[in-house]
């Protein structure tokens, strides 16, 4: 089989400090403004991916489609997303990470403008697709703090833009009902749009370029193969609760993605410049955190897809509280505000008991939350403080968890690497969503409404997935290599 690459030209490293893959940091005033500009990209990406979840119903009934085919507006842009996550780190490891997260952020504005004016379901597709090339601004950011904050201050921005991420899909749907009653649905995509506009010229004035790219050619066949195996991967676990999970096509695509998986390990391991570095994705610092995000992935996005559906439920079914589009979203507060606090507070905890401790502390918060959900939602109040356990847990993990995988990467490679860790999170989210979907929708009541034993297995299917992360997080180096990971930002030549 033969390699295809394409050579990327790239501004030449210059001086001693980038010939050896030192570090710069930029003037106190000049990374704070950058760091801003990050979290207006991560926070951009963020709610457009969440923004549909509760008010799904209302574009079906707008484009005038039916449920299944509706529900391709979340399927699309995580497709996207997925793809282009592990992508878009690396071209910005070897093009100039401004460049990429420019690029990231203006197709975030682009499709969310076609979204806005979309008059058909097939268009409000074809935008989605477009946004989830924004899921390049993550990597992308975690690399842009490594190479310009100063080394003291990475630690605490890599876990509070890890944070970020979870923030924005909560809050994506705490404003997602208000949005549509006083504005209409359109301006779900239109003030994203204007955002990641805006983020986009601010880091094209702001955000300086990497001070070291690499001029060696990017593999294009490892690109695809990844791209085939995702998509192949995420369409069946999407469409199996609709399909069936032993239908011939679901079947069918997870064989396929297996295939596809196997050819890109073989084409990664004979490409000059990897894609990814699947040795190094096999050290102990980078595997155990991506098992880590898988699980959490599952748990996090797969609560936060079913609970505001649970509450909304009219009371006669026996569970649910009724609340409107709007108030269902106010009942997850709790957990996008527990995840940013703890996000803030993760690096300082770790610096003090270490960062496997704490990764597994926020695994078992986020089990315990989901386990009061599955058994005690009969009172709002039960659910807030659910809803606030596993926002600290979630917060606490995916921060540490950022931390962990940059420390244990060279500078090359930290966008690839967080991308790759990325993309698993968003991968266990697909998981979690449909294994979800299995259990709520398998028995529905008199009324059409699920029947409550449905979402108290899920919500327990989702507990276990944050207890098994826990056990997968006390395999993660331990106190000795928390030193170094929360040290002086490690630097290695590629």
């Amino acid at each position: 089989m033969r390699r295809m690459t394409v050579e990327l030209e790239a501004q030449p490293p210059s001086g001693f400090a980038q010939r050896m893959g030192v570090r710069r940091a930029s003037s106190g005033s000049n990374y704070r403004s950058t760091y801003l500009v990050l979290g207006i990209g991560v926070c951009s990406y963020s709610l457009l991916q969440s923004l549909t979840v509760p008010t799904l119903p209302r574009i079906q009934q707008e484009l005038g489609t039916d449920q299944s085919t509706a529900a391709w507006v979340l399927t699309a842009f995580l497709l996207s997303a997925s793809v282009a996550t592990p992508i878009g780190g690396r071209l910005g490891d070897s093009r100039g990470k401004r460049r990429i997260l420019v690029l990231a952020l203006v197709a975030l504005s682009v499709g969310s403008v076609v979204a806005s004016v979309a008059t058909s379901i097939e268009v409000m597709i074809a935008a989605r697709v477009i946004q989830g090339l924004g899921g390049a601004a993550l990597p992308l950011a975690f690399g842009i703090i490594r190479d310009e904050l100063p080394a003291s201050r990475v630690p605490g921005a890599i876990a509070a833009t890890s944070s970020l991420l979870a923030v924005g899909f909560g809050i994506g749907i705490v404003v997602a009902g208000p949005i549509v009653d006083t504005l209409g649905y359109h301006w779900l995509f239109l003030l994203p749009a204007l955002v990641s506009a805006g983020g986009a010229l601010a880091a094209m004035l702001v955000v300086p370029e990497s001070p070291a790219v690499s001029a060696a050619a990017v593999s294009l066949l490892p690109a695809f193969l990844l791209a085939g195996w995702l998509v192949a991967l995420l369409l069946a676990v999407s469409k199996a609760p609709q399909w069936g999970w032993t239908s011939t096509a679901v079947v069918a695509l997870m064989g396929a993605a297996g295939l596809l998986l196997v050819l890109w390990l073989w084409a990664e391991l004979r490409a000059a410049v990897p894609l990814i570095d699947v040795r190094l994705m096999a050290s102990r610092g980078v595997w155990t955190a991506n098992l880590v995000a898988l699980l959490v992935g599952v748990n996090m996005y797969g609560s936060f897809g079913f609970l505001p559906q649970f509450n909304q439920t009219p009371t006669e079914n026996g569970y649910g509280f009724g609340a409107t589009v709007a108030e269902a979203g106010h009942m997850m507060l709790p957990a996008a505000i527990g995840t940013f606090v703890c996000g803030l507070v993760a690096a300082r905890l770790a610096t003090r008991i270490g960062l496997r401790p704490v990764i597994v502390l926020g695994c078992l918060l986020a089990s315990s939350g989901m386990w009061m959900s599955a058994f005690l939602h009969d009172v709002k109040w039960e659910l807030y403080v659910a809803g606030g356990l596993t926002g600290l847990g979630t917060g606490l993990t995916f921060a540490c968890l950022a931390n962990a995988v940059v420390a244990s990467v060279p500078a090359g490679q930290t966008g690839a690497a967080t991308g790759m860790n990325a993309n698993i999170r968003i991968i266990g989210g697909a998981v979690g969503a449909a294994l979800m979907t299995t259990f709520v929708t398998a028995d529905r009541g008199p009324s059409g409404f699920p029947v409550e034993h449905g979402y108290t297995l899920g919500f327990a299917f989702l507990a276990a997935a944050g207890l098994v992360a826990g056990l997968a997080g006390l395999l993660i180096p331990g106190r000795a290599r928390d030193a170094v990971m929360l040290g002086a930002s490690r630097e290695e030549n590629p």
